[in-house]
């Protein structure tokens, strides 16, 4: 592919001519700065004048502002004028009314949701990248938004670049810079002096947002945010984030919620006007029954249960980066993982070093040791080779060096010592063989060939993980070394490492599976390797699939392979990802933990992203959320708690379409038969707001276990059914008290008004006791913040139309035998409720197939 139009014009730079076509000392004159970096008091003032180091500039949205902007939504615009339009008509109190109830519900809402918004945001800055800088004359890590031009940053593999910069010194460095040019290859990058003027002829730069893919490299900061390539080409490269499953059902419900109340409020709206009732009246009793059937406190409490689950999820070890991700974790189906860490102690050890014979020999491992001392990447095993071999790098200095290639499986360096000058490889068995032409133990045929494959699946068959070394004296001109250097080698013999797996890891399995969740591991090891550990910590896997494998497999093929096997080895970044794709379009909700730079791609494209303290830059930048310890354990609490807090978000839905809903389809009902209003535009008002109210402890409310012992996802038919049978039977009651007040109790029309006030906030209050179990209310009660919102809620409704203040809002009390009948009436309502929520959780709840993201059974 070409490089991308962003990235040929001239980056941002200090002057005319990019900085990438200046020196390094004129740059540190320039920028007024030394290659011991900045103090703490130089950075201060320029990050104030520079700004932060981001794309857009972050805004916090204050008090006032959140209030302007609920009021400049369509529904409180129309109340606010309609208590505008009633108090200058002469309805003072009604209008006054409307407007007070308007304010307290924006201010309440403003205060929940603004709380439970700047908790998560401390959750999130815990984990925020962060950049290595020389500040004070020490290396430091600080926020990435607080580096400012003159700083002198460290970057290594796994980091993301966090402002252009120009090269001071590099070691064995390469860049992704896909993100700018398109260009998927790694670009070597050093410093030097560079006069082509397009970035893409740039090997002396970096370039925020760009990946270090391997080596490390010390750079001084010429520009941030804005001012970097990456920062003005922001707008041109800018993805939208694909919505989550639970923000896509989210909009689901809303876009029904939406059109039901438009054809009621419409259906409403001309039945008035063609009875003859006044305009203004029948607008403003339509509108607020449009306030009454939407569920405008569901953002609030979206939020902030989302919120607390946050915090909860903190506590379990799980740091959460973005708040919807809460429920996808608890919708999910699929966890795909490595192995190391996760379901090994990641406590890699070299158990044999191996020679060409195939008997043990100290050769392999020293000169591993000696690669991995001078040229490793700090992975798991080169740390176990340095650890084995403490002193084989003693006398030895590093000439040159190839970094480890992630297609090839090999990685060289070309160290100078006693021996001379010597390139050394290791990497995958298949690789550097293929690399050799003959052995330290003689000819290399293809019969010897094979009996080190063999003894490569020996070893793996005892949990052995095994690279092979090769060796040859290097003759000619130092450089770095090259594919067609790597040839003619000699074949020196194996290391095998062990990576036991977790004392925790078959329990943690076992949970997972319990929970519905199924596992599957996506590793880079030998498939044997890989089949070894999944049957040693529960998963019954007759088939691993490898790279090789999958890269043979159409996406229609391998979408049918995934529903079976379980594990996978030998794979490259992108069959990781190419996996979870096939995965998600069987149907499945995938999650995937990964914690180098290999799982990135594969983490941006799961449905919930999973990464650890202390993972590559770029996989924890990728990741939705961030595990404080590697164990599965952590993961299955994290489950828990994402489905403990969607059943109480669902609890809010469920409450509104047996209540709620029934109530205004009563109310709806009522306005076409009676010969006035059931209930003035303000009552209405009140008995939302008071609803809203008792529903503000729902967050905080306990969950039965079995609600949480399965994948939890947003079911919108079983939902309709569940209104299709709880509204109505709530309007059955409504409708039931109608009658007894029209042609038992002759009531006049304040007093039916009243009556049915206490009979609606009744009713829709106590079944929320009802509904938020599928257990009997009396063996389930509600933890005390529920208890207490809606109690309280309930008392206020009840004592308020037999105080003066009831007369503002055109309340009369109604005489003794009317409320004894209502009392009676909400009593059988709620044993019907009980009885038919017991017949829906059983019947209508049953596991069933869904469709995309959701039919993959585990």
């Amino acid at each position: 592919m070409g490089a991308d139009p962003a990235v040929t014009r001239k980056a941002p730079a200090l002057q005319t001519a990019p900085f990438w076509t200046k020196s390094a000392d004129a740059l540190l004159r320039t920028l007024s700065t030394t290659p011991g970096g900045l103090s703490a008091t130089e950075a201060s003032p320029r990050l104030a004048s520079s700004g932060p180091n981001s794309d857009v500039t972050e805004t916090r949205v204050g008090p006032a502002r959140a209030i302007v902007r609920r009021l400049l939504e369509p529904l409180s615009l129309i109340l606010l004028a309609a208590g505008i339009v009633s108090a200058a008509t002469g309805d003072a109190i009604g209008g006054s009314i409307i407007v007070v109830i308007l304010a307290f519900s924006v201010l309440l809402d403003t205060y929940q949701e603004g709380r439970a918004v700047h908790a998560a945001e401390a959750l999130r800055q815990s984990v925020a990248v962060s950049a290595d800088v020389r500040r004070d004359g020490s290396w430091t890590k600080i926020p990435v938004v607080a580096v400012v031009p003159g700083d002198i940053v460290r970057v290594q593999a796994g980091d993301i670049i966090p402002a252009d910069a120009l090269i001071l010194d590099s070691i064995a460095f390469t860049a992704n810079e896909a993100a700018l040019t398109g260009e998927p290859y790694p670009v070597d990058k050093k410093p030097g002096t560079v006069m082509g003027e397009t970035a893409a002829e740039a090997t002396n730069a970096l370039f925020r947002g760009a990946i270090a893919q391997t080596g490390s490299a010390t750079a001084l900061v010429v520009g941030t945010g804005r001012g970097t390539l990456f920062g003005s080409a922001a707008a041109a490269l800018a993805t939208a984030q694909p919505p989550s499953p639970f923000e896509r059902d989210l909009h689901a419900y809303g876009l029904l919620t939406t059109r039901l109340t438009l054809a009621l409020v419409v259906v409403v709206l001309a039945a008035s006007i063609f009875l003859g009732r006044p305009l203004l009246q029948s607008l403003l009793f339509a509108v607020a029954l449009a306030v009454g059937l939407t569920p405008e406190l569901l953002p609030m409490i979206t939020t902030v249960t989302l919120s607390r689950g946050a915090m909860r999820m903190a506590k379990r070890k799980v740091i959460v980066k973005r708040l919807a991700s809460i429920h996808d974790l608890g919708a999910m189906t699929i966890l795909c993982t490595d192995k190391t860490g996760t379901l090994t102690s990641a406590q890699i050890s070299l158990a044999r070093s191996i020679g060409p014979a195939g008997t043990d020999d100290p050769e392999p491992s020293r000169l591993g040791g000696i690669a991995a001392a001078l040229g490793g990447d700090h992975g798991a095993l080169d740390v176990a080779l340095v650890t084995a071999t403490p002193k084989a790098a003693d006398g030895w200095t590093l000439a040159a060096q190839s970094v480890f290639d992630f297609e090839r499986r090999l990685g060289s360096v070309l160290a100078q010592g006693p021996d001379g000058l010597v390139l050394i490889s290791k990497g995958a068995p298949e690789a550097v063989l293929a690399a050799c032409s003959t052995s330290r133990a003689g000819a290399l045929d293809p019969a010897a060939r094979d009996a080190v494959l063999a003894q490569v699946r020996q070893l793996a068959e005892q949990g052995l993980r095994a690279i092979a070394i090769a060796s040859r004296r290097w003759t000619g001109a130092v450089h770095s070394p090259e594919a067609a250097d790597e040839a003619g080698m000699v074949y020196e013999g194996l290391c095998a490492f062990a990576d036991p797996p977790k004392a925790t890891a078959q329990a943690a399995v076992a949970r997972l599976k319990a929970a519905g969740i199924r596992l599957k591991i996506l590793s880079g090891d030998d498939p044997v390797v890989v089949g070894r550990l999944a049957r040693l910590v529960g998963l019954a896997t007759e088939r691993v699939l490898s790279g090789a494998d999958i890269a043979r497999l159409s996406d229609d093929a391998l979408a049918v392979q995934v529903r079976s096997v379980d594990a996978y080895g030998r794979l490259t970044p992108d069959q990781k990802a190419r996996l979870v794709r096939a995965l998600q379009t069987s149907g499945a909700v995938v999650g995937y933990l990964g914690d180098g730079i290999n799982d990135a791609p594969a983490l941006k494209l799961a449905d919930i992203g999973l990464s650890v303290e202390g993972a590559a830059s770029v996989a924890q930048a990728s990741a939705d959320m961030i595990m404080l310890d590697s164990d599965l354990g952590v993961v299955a609490d994290g489950v828990e708690e994402g489905r403990r807090t969607f059943a109480n978000i669902l609890k809010y839905v469920r409450m509104g379409a047996s209540s709620n809903f029934g109530n205004m389809l009563s109310m709806a009902a009522a306005s076409l038969f009676l010969p006035f209003l059931p209930m003035l535009p303000t009552q209405i008002l009140l008995n939302n707001l008071l609803y809203d109210i008792s529903e503000i402890g729902i967050p905080f409310d306990g969950v039965r276990p079995e609600a949480v012992a399965r994948p939890q996802v947003w079911d919108m038919h079983r939902l309709i059914r569940f209104a299709a049978v709880m509204g109505p039977l709530s309007s059955v009651f409504d409708l039931l008290t109608f009658a007894g007040l029209s042609f038992v109790f002759h009531v006049a029309p304040a007093e039916f008004r009243t009556a049915w006030f206490l009979e609606s906030m009744a009713t829709q209050i106590l079944v929320i006791f009802v509904i938020r179990t599928n257990g009997r209310p009396w063996s389930d009660l509600p933890r005390p913040a529920l208890a207490a919102s809606s109690l309280g809620a309930l008392v206020v409704a009840m004592i308020l139309p037999f105080t003066p203040v009831g007369a503002w809002f055109g309340f009369v009390a109604p005489p003794l035998p009317v409320v004894l009948a209502l009392g009676g009436l909400t009593i059988t309502y709620l044993a019907m409720a009980e009885m038919l929520k017991t017949f829906l959780f059983e019947r209508l709840h049953r596991p069933a197939h869904r469709s995309r993201k959701r039919s993959y059974r585990a």
